[in-house]
C-alpha cells in the first residue's frame, strides 16, 4: 500500500443462503459500513448483510 492511497479497514460482506460470502465494498469507518449494510438491507432482499474490520498493514 502506498502512502497516497486511502486506509479503507471496514467491509461490508454479503452472505447468501448458502454460506457464500462476497466483499460488496471497503469504508473508511465503522459508522459508514453500517449505513451501508443496514442501506441495503432495507431493499428487502435475503441477504445478511456483515460488517467486518479488517487488519492494515502498516
Amino acid at each position: 500500500m502506498s502512502e497516497n492511497e486511502p486506509v479503507l479497514p471496514w467491509l461490508v460482506i454479503r452472505q447468501d443462503d448458502n454460506g457464500n460470502r462476497y466483499r460488496v465494498g471497503r469504508y473508511a469507518t465503522r459508522t459508514e459500513a453500517e449505513r451501508v449494510a443496514d442501506r441495503l438491507d432495507e431493499k428487502g432482499h435475503k441477504q445478511l448483510y456483515i460488517v467486518e474490520r479488517v487488519r492494515v498493514a502498516p
